[in-house]
């Protein structure tokens, strides 16, 4: 594996933990949204991540004569799905999206939840950039080594 193909792959995941980041932030800021385009409460939002073309398959990879095309390519986000779990019922009478009963459907963002995707979102942004400056570091000591 070459060096810039590490950085790549680090790069790639890079980009998908912010997108991962944005998506959270999303969340949050729509934490109170009770209308949307469509009529209902704001859906909670969360990335799908796959590992980008160019990896053999498992049953390949366990093959001795496919372990020399081993050929890692990082991460990338395959789709945004929203979360199918049930809004939030909450009694304000006085709530202008408020049903005959009194009720208010609430979006199924759960504060908490988001924090901790956060927190592991932060995490794995940090661990990429640590791959990626132990990558850097290595190349400038072989550079090193060549004068």
């Amino acid at each position: 594996m070459s060096f810039f193909k590490a950085l790549d792959i680090s790069a790639s995941g890079l980009s998908a933990q912010r997108l991962r980041m944005d998506l959270i932030s999303q969340n949050i800021s729509n934490a109170d949204t009770t209308r949307t385009e469509k009529g209902t409460p704001y859906r909670r939002k969360v990335a799908v991540f796959e590992e980008r073309d160019g990896s053999p398959s498992f049953s390949q990879y366990l093959s001795e004569s496919s372990k020399a095309r081993l050929n890692t390519s990082g991460v990338r986000v395959s789709r945004i799905i929203e979360d199918s779990s049930p809004f939030k019922r909450i009694y304000n009478p006085g709530h202008p999206d408020a049903d005959q009963d009194g009720y208010v459907l609430m979006p199924n963002v759960d504060i908490m939840t988001e924090m901790v995707n956060m927190i592991s979102a932060t995490r794995s942004y940090e661990a990429n950039v640590t791959a990626i400056n132990s990558t850097k570091s290595m190349a400038m000591k072989a550079l090193e080594i060549g004068k």
